[in-house]
């Protein structure tokens, strides 16, 4: 409740701090917002033209199938790296006025959420290209963007936490995010992948995740109440674990500035 009041109080500083994310993210770029859209329009050729055609994965409209997993991934991908950083690029400011410390995390996670609903133009204009069957089911895709978000923040505000304490983890994040490529499917079949690997994978949130997204925009299905819950699950979870920590250690972050 605390959070929440908090929360509300602050909610224009919040709305100004994601502003002025999205602007420096694009400050002297001549195309601008447009690289929201272009940016995973052209990372889906290159990857279609290695993956369709070098490694031949049978996947029906496997261009819709790549771009659904490269918009979730990304998405993760620069909210929490964003998110990690936020605490130590703004000493300053923790310095010398009073804010709610976990609005500066959770400010990196909407700006990067923001750029993502941008790059969905990307993706309803490859499912008009493509021609892929629309139904009603599509408009339900905020479903998993929200259990996405909720996974995000919880990931970004344990994350700026550690970056504070341990400065090495900004590096090492890095090699964990390629991993998480391999470990996310992306853009090879779930089919393709052995029982011992998958579960492996099903540690993975995204994976869930990845998987309610695609069902809704390329196959019109549903989500199941237990798709749901694993999701929201993971999300409320990863959101309590990371409150709790940013509490007991945010007195202290600037003693490590």
């Amino acid at each position: 409740m605390e959070y929440l009041k908090k929360f509300y109080k602050y909610r224009n500083l919040l709305s100004e701090l994601v502003k002025r994310d999205i602007k420096i993210k694009y400050r002297r770029s001549i195309l601008g917002y447009l690289w929201s859209v272009l940016n995973p329009l052209l990372m889906m050729v290159v990857m279609s033209i290695v993956f369709s055609y070098m490694f031949r994965f049978d996947i029906e409209n496997y261009t819709i199938y790549l771009l659904t997993g490269q918009l979730v991934y990304n998405f993760y991908s620069d909210a929490t790296n964003m998110s990690m950083s936020s605490i130590i690029w703004s000493g300053g400011l923790i310095g010398k006025v009073y804010i709610p410390k976990y609005i500066l995390p959770l400010a990196r996670t909407l700006s990067s959420f923001v750029n993502m609903m941008f790059s969905l133009i990307a993706l309803i204009l490859m499912l008009i290209i493509t021609k892929t069957p629309i139904t009603p089911v599509i408009f339900i895709f905020p479903l998993p963007l929200f259990y996405l978000l909720l996974i995000c923040v919880g990931m970004g505000l344990i994350l700026s936490v550690l970056a504070v304490y341990f400065r090495d983890i900004v590096h090492l994040y890095g090699v964990f995010l390629v991993a998480l490529t391999y470990l996310t499917p992306i853009f090879y079949p779930i089919s393709a992948i052995p029982n011992y690997a998958l579960n492996i994978l099903k540690m993975n949130p995204l994976f869930y995740i990845l998987n309610m997204f695609r069902n809704i925009i390329m196959y019109g299905n549903i989500p199941s109440l237990q798709d749901n819950f694993v999701c929201f699950a993971w999300g409320f979870v990863l959101i309590v674990i990371g409150l709790y920590i940013f509490r007991k250690k945010q007195d202290d972050f600037i003693l490590y500035m």
